[in-house]
Protein backbone atom coordinates (compact mmCIF):
# COMPACT_ATOMS: atom_id res chain seq x y z
CA UNK A 1 0.00 0.00 0.00
CA UNK A 2 1.43 3.28 -1.03
CA UNK A 3 0.27 6.64 -0.31
CA UNK A 4 -0.13 9.08 -3.43
CA UNK A 5 2.78 11.49 -2.42
CA UNK A 6 3.41 14.82 -3.67
CA UNK A 7 6.67 16.53 -3.06
CA UNK A 8 6.36 18.65 -0.12
CA UNK A 9 5.85 22.40 -0.39
CA UNK A 10 7.30 24.99 1.64
CA UNK A 11 4.11 26.59 2.22
CA UNK A 12 2.05 23.55 2.21
CA UNK A 13 4.04 21.39 4.99
CA UNK A 14 1.26 19.45 5.55
CA UNK A 15 0.46 18.17 1.86
CA UNK A 16 -3.34 19.37 2.03
CA UNK A 17 -4.78 18.13 -1.29
CA UNK A 18 -8.52 19.12 -1.26
CA UNK A 19 -11.21 18.69 1.01
CA UNK A 20 -11.94 14.97 1.69
CA UNK A 21 -15.49 15.19 3.09
CA UNK A 22 -17.94 17.34 4.88
CA UNK A 23 -20.10 15.92 7.57
CA UNK A 24 -23.23 17.38 8.24
CA UNK A 25 -25.38 16.64 11.57
CA UNK A 26 -28.83 16.60 10.80
CA UNK A 27 -32.33 15.50 13.23
CA UNK A 28 -34.04 15.12 10.07
CA UNK A 29 -31.72 13.24 8.12
CA UNK A 30 -34.39 11.86 5.42
CA UNK A 31 -35.22 15.54 4.84
CA UNK A 32 -31.75 17.09 4.05
CA UNK A 33 -31.10 13.56 2.02
CA UNK A 34 -33.96 14.31 0.19
CA UNK A 35 -32.23 17.97 -0.56
CA UNK A 36 -28.72 16.69 -1.17
CA UNK A 37 -30.61 14.71 -3.78
CA UNK A 38 -31.83 17.57 -5.44
CA UNK A 39 -28.88 19.04 -5.33
CA UNK A 40 -27.20 16.12 -7.61
CA UNK A 41 -25.88 14.15 -4.40
CA UNK A 42 -26.32 10.36 -4.46
CA UNK A 43 -26.49 8.08 -1.35
CA UNK A 44 -23.86 5.30 -2.37
CA UNK A 45 -23.13 3.30 1.22
CA UNK A 46 -24.68 3.44 4.88
CA UNK A 47 -22.24 3.29 8.18
CA UNK A 48 -22.22 -0.15 9.23
CA UNK A 49 -23.12 0.47 12.99
CA UNK A 50 -24.68 3.87 13.49
CA UNK A 51 -27.31 6.55 11.25
CA UNK A 52 -24.74 7.50 9.09
CA UNK A 53 -25.36 7.97 5.31
CA UNK A 54 -22.57 8.73 2.46
CA UNK A 55 -23.65 10.91 -0.13
CA UNK A 56 -21.45 11.43 -3.40
CA UNK A 57 -21.15 13.30 -6.48
CA UNK A 58 -18.38 13.72 -8.59
CA UNK A 59 -15.55 14.36 -6.44
CA UNK A 60 -16.87 15.71 -3.54
CA UNK A 61 -18.43 13.23 -0.75
CA UNK A 62 -20.92 14.61 2.03
CA UNK A 63 -21.52 12.72 5.14
CA UNK A 64 -24.82 13.28 6.78
CA UNK A 65 -24.89 11.84 10.46
CA UNK A 66 -28.01 11.39 12.97
CA UNK A 67 -26.11 10.27 15.69
CA UNK A 68 -27.33 12.13 18.66
CA UNK A 69 -23.77 12.35 19.98
CA UNK A 70 -22.96 14.07 16.33
CA UNK A 71 -25.85 16.73 17.29
CA UNK A 72 -25.09 20.19 18.38
CA UNK A 73 -25.97 20.25 22.37
CA UNK A 74 -27.01 23.53 22.85
CA UNK A 75 -27.79 27.05 20.80
CA UNK A 76 -29.55 25.78 18.02
CA UNK A 77 -32.93 24.62 16.82
CA UNK A 78 -33.38 21.02 18.04
CA UNK A 79 -34.85 20.28 14.22
CA UNK A 80 -31.83 22.16 12.43
CA UNK A 81 -29.16 20.67 10.24
CA UNK A 82 -25.55 21.87 10.90
CA UNK A 83 -21.97 21.33 9.06
CA UNK A 84 -20.07 19.52 12.22
CA UNK A 85 -16.98 18.74 10.84
CA UNK A 86 -14.51 18.88 7.53
CA UNK A 87 -11.94 16.58 6.23
CA UNK A 88 -8.77 17.65 5.07
CA UNK A 89 -6.87 15.50 2.77
CA UNK A 90 -3.13 15.58 3.72
CA UNK A 91 -0.34 13.63 2.84
CA UNK A 92 0.03 12.02 6.47
CA UNK A 93 -3.01 12.23 8.71
CA UNK A 94 -1.23 11.22 12.24
CA UNK A 95 1.53 14.55 11.24
CA UNK A 96 -0.98 16.78 10.10
CA UNK A 97 -2.60 15.97 13.61
CA UNK A 98 0.46 16.40 15.61
CA UNK A 99 1.72 19.59 13.98
CA UNK A 100 -1.80 21.11 14.65
CA UNK A 101 -1.70 19.76 18.57
CA UNK A 102 2.20 21.39 18.83
CA UNK A 103 0.89 24.96 17.22
CA UNK A 104 -2.34 24.62 20.00
CA UNK A 105 -5.27 23.31 18.44
CA UNK A 106 -7.38 21.41 21.01
CA UNK A 107 -7.78 17.27 20.25
CA UNK A 108 -11.01 15.53 20.04
CA UNK A 109 -12.12 13.00 22.01
CA UNK A 110 -12.51 9.98 19.96
CA UNK A 111 -15.90 8.70 18.99
CA UNK A 112 -15.00 5.72 16.89
CA UNK A 113 -16.62 2.63 18.43
CA UNK A 114 -15.08 -0.83 18.08
CA UNK A 115 -13.88 -2.25 14.59
CA UNK A 116 -14.15 1.73 13.15
CA UNK A 117 -11.47 3.64 11.64
CA UNK A 118 -10.47 6.50 14.21
CA UNK A 119 -9.80 9.78 12.17
CA UNK A 120 -7.79 12.08 14.07
CA UNK A 121 -9.20 15.69 14.36
CA UNK A 122 -9.05 18.91 16.44
CA UNK A 123 -11.95 21.35 17.48
CA UNK A 124 -12.67 23.99 14.64
CA UNK A 125 -15.19 26.88 14.57
CA UNK A 126 -18.31 26.00 17.51
CA UNK A 127 -19.13 22.08 17.50
CA UNK A 128 -17.30 21.27 14.58
CA UNK A 129 -14.62 19.76 13.99
CA UNK A 130 -11.47 19.15 11.58
CA UNK A 131 -10.42 15.90 10.30
CA UNK A 132 -7.01 15.05 8.61
CA UNK A 133 -7.32 11.98 6.09
CA UNK A 134 -4.50 10.42 4.47
CA UNK A 135 -5.52 9.34 0.66
CA UNK A 136 -4.47 5.93 -0.79
CA UNK A 137 -4.59 4.93 -3.92
CA UNK A 138 -5.89 1.41 -3.09
CA UNK A 139 -8.00 2.13 0.09
CA UNK A 140 -10.30 5.04 1.49
CA UNK A 141 -11.85 5.30 4.93
CA UNK A 142 -14.57 4.63 3.59
CA UNK A 143 -14.24 0.98 3.18
CA UNK A 144 -14.16 0.51 6.92
CA UNK A 145 -16.95 2.06 8.07
CA UNK A 146 -19.51 1.85 5.54
CA UNK A 147 -21.68 -0.90 3.17
CA UNK A 148 -22.69 0.17 -0.02
CA UNK A 149 -26.02 0.32 -0.67
CA UNK A 150 -27.06 -2.18 -3.18
CA UNK A 151 -27.31 -1.23 -7.03
CA UNK A 152 -26.39 2.40 -6.29
CA UNK A 153 -23.69 3.95 -8.48
CA UNK A 154 -20.45 3.92 -6.71
CA UNK A 155 -19.08 7.27 -8.27
CA UNK A 156 -22.34 9.17 -9.53
CA UNK A 157 -21.18 11.89 -11.86
CA UNK A 158 -21.09 15.78 -11.30
CA UNK A 159 -23.86 17.99 -12.04
CA UNK A 160 -22.31 21.37 -14.20
CA UNK A 161 -18.88 20.29 -13.23
CA UNK A 162 -19.50 20.90 -9.27
CA UNK A 163 -16.52 20.83 -7.11
CA UNK A 164 -15.74 21.37 -3.21
CA UNK A 165 -15.26 25.46 -3.67
CA UNK A 166 -15.43 26.75 0.09
CA UNK A 167 -16.62 26.76 3.67
CA UNK A 168 -17.96 30.01 5.05
CA UNK A 169 -17.30 30.46 8.85
CA UNK A 170 -19.40 33.02 10.90
CA UNK A 171 -17.01 34.09 13.90
CA UNK A 172 -17.99 36.42 16.47
CA UNK A 173 -17.32 40.54 16.01
CA UNK A 174 -13.51 41.63 16.10
CA UNK A 175 -12.69 38.00 16.19
CA UNK A 176 -10.79 37.93 12.83
CA UNK A 177 -7.24 38.21 13.39
CA UNK A 178 -7.93 35.10 16.09
CA UNK A 179 -9.19 33.23 13.49
CA UNK A 180 -6.31 33.79 11.14
CA UNK A 181 -4.16 33.29 12.69
CA UNK A 182 -5.67 29.93 13.75
CA UNK A 183 -5.47 28.72 10.06
CA UNK A 184 -2.16 30.16 9.25
CA UNK A 185 -0.59 28.58 12.15
CA UNK A 186 -2.22 24.95 12.13
CA UNK A 187 -2.17 25.02 8.85
CA UNK A 188 -0.77 27.32 6.57
CA UNK A 189 -3.49 29.34 4.71
CA UNK A 190 -3.05 32.69 3.73
CA UNK A 191 -5.63 36.02 3.62
CA UNK A 192 -6.37 37.05 0.24
CA UNK A 193 -5.98 41.05 -0.41
CA UNK A 194 -8.85 42.80 0.50
CA UNK A 195 -11.61 43.29 -1.83
CA UNK A 196 -11.15 40.35 -3.56
CA UNK A 197 -14.24 38.11 -3.13
CA UNK A 198 -15.92 35.41 -5.33
CA UNK A 199 -19.79 34.66 -5.81
CA UNK A 200 -22.19 37.10 -5.19
CA UNK A 201 -21.39 37.51 -1.12
CA UNK A 202 -18.86 39.88 -0.77
CA UNK A 203 -18.14 40.03 2.73
CA UNK A 204 -15.46 39.10 5.36
CA UNK A 205 -12.13 38.05 5.06
CA UNK A 206 -10.94 35.21 2.87
CA UNK A 207 -7.89 32.47 3.17
CA UNK A 208 -7.26 30.47 0.60
CA UNK A 209 -5.56 26.71 1.03
CA UNK A 210 -2.28 26.23 0.81
CA UNK A 211 -2.90 23.91 -2.04
CA UNK A 212 -4.77 26.31 -4.06
CA UNK A 213 -7.83 24.09 -4.23
CA UNK A 214 -10.61 25.79 -1.53
CA UNK A 215 -11.31 28.74 0.35
CA UNK A 216 -12.70 29.40 3.50
CA UNK A 217 -14.66 32.75 4.47
CA UNK A 218 -14.71 34.13 7.63
CA UNK A 219 -18.01 36.09 8.21
CA UNK A 220 -18.38 38.78 11.13
CA UNK A 221 -21.84 39.63 12.34
CA UNK A 222 -23.23 42.74 10.35
CA UNK A 223 -23.14 45.97 12.10
CA UNK A 224 -25.92 47.11 13.93
CA UNK A 225 -26.77 43.24 14.63
CA UNK A 226 -26.68 43.69 18.54
CA UNK A 227 -29.74 41.84 18.83
CA UNK A 228 -28.73 39.31 16.49
CA UNK A 229 -28.43 35.48 17.45
CA UNK A 230 -24.81 34.74 15.82
CA UNK A 231 -22.60 31.84 17.20
CA UNK A 232 -19.07 30.84 16.09
CA UNK A 233 -19.88 28.12 13.38
CA UNK A 234 -19.95 27.07 9.73
CA UNK A 235 -22.65 27.85 7.99
CA UNK A 236 -22.69 27.42 4.40
CA UNK A 237 -20.76 24.98 1.74
CA UNK A 238 -19.73 26.30 -1.61
CA UNK A 239 -19.86 24.59 -4.72
CA UNK A 240 -17.28 25.43 -7.64
CA UNK A 241 -18.98 25.27 -11.33
CA UNK A 242 -17.16 26.51 -14.61
CA UNK A 243 -20.62 28.18 -15.94
CA UNK A 244 -23.13 29.44 -12.86
CA UNK A 245 -26.51 30.19 -14.79
CA UNK A 246 -25.80 26.67 -16.47
CA UNK A 247 -25.47 25.06 -13.24
CA UNK A 248 -28.46 27.10 -11.65
CA UNK A 249 -30.67 26.48 -14.83
CA UNK A 250 -30.10 22.56 -13.99
CA UNK A 251 -30.66 22.65 -10.50
CA UNK A 252 -33.38 24.96 -10.96
CA UNK A 253 -35.43 22.09 -13.23
CA UNK A 254 -34.30 19.60 -10.13
CA UNK A 255 -36.40 21.99 -7.78
CA UNK A 256 -33.54 24.27 -6.30
CA UNK A 257 -34.85 27.20 -5.69
CA UNK A 258 -32.15 30.54 -5.96
CA UNK A 259 -32.53 34.40 -4.34
CA UNK A 260 -33.36 36.26 -6.89
CA UNK A 261 -33.40 39.88 -5.58
CA UNK A 262 -30.74 42.05 -5.01
CA UNK A 263 -27.79 42.05 -4.17
CA UNK A 264 -27.75 38.25 -3.84
CA UNK A 265 -29.23 37.32 -7.17
CA UNK A 266 -27.57 34.69 -9.50
CA UNK A 267 -25.20 35.98 -11.86
CA UNK A 268 -22.12 34.87 -13.63
CA UNK A 269 -20.23 35.32 -10.43
CA UNK A 270 -22.22 33.04 -8.32
CA UNK A 271 -25.42 32.40 -6.90
CA UNK A 272 -26.99 31.38 -3.30
CA UNK A 273 -30.42 28.89 -2.79
CA UNK A 274 -32.96 29.95 -0.22
CA UNK A 275 -32.92 29.02 3.23
CA UNK A 276 -34.41 25.53 3.46
CA UNK A 277 -35.82 23.89 6.25
CA UNK A 278 -33.32 22.84 8.90
CA UNK A 279 -31.27 26.30 8.17
CA UNK A 280 -29.41 25.06 5.08
CA UNK A 281 -28.27 27.00 2.26
CA UNK A 282 -25.50 26.38 -0.76
CA UNK A 283 -23.91 28.48 -2.79
CA UNK A 284 -22.46 28.65 -6.60
CA UNK A 285 -18.82 30.15 -7.10
CA UNK A 286 -17.46 30.45 -10.51
CA UNK A 287 -14.28 28.16 -11.03
CA UNK A 288 -12.78 26.45 -13.25
CA UNK A 289 -10.14 24.17 -10.81
CA UNK A 290 -11.70 20.61 -10.38
CA UNK A 291 -10.83 19.24 -7.17
CA UNK A 292 -9.00 16.05 -8.54
CA UNK A 293 -7.42 13.70 -6.40
CA UNK A 294 -5.92 10.28 -7.47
Amino acid sequence: MTAQEHNPEPHNPLGIDGIEFVEYASAQPLAFGALLEQMGFVATARHRSREVTLYRQGTMNVIVNADPRALPQSGTDPQSTVISAIALRVRDADAAYRHAIDMGAWAIQTRAGVMELNIPGVHGAGDSILYFVDRFRDFSIYDVDFKPIPHAPANPPAIAGMHFFGVVQAIGAGRAPEWIDFYQQLMDFHVLPEGRYFGVVPKGTLLESPCHRFYLQLVEPPEGAGGLQWGEQLIRVGFGVPDVLEAVRALQRRGIVFIDRAPAQSSERGALTQLYKGGVSFELVVSHLENHHD
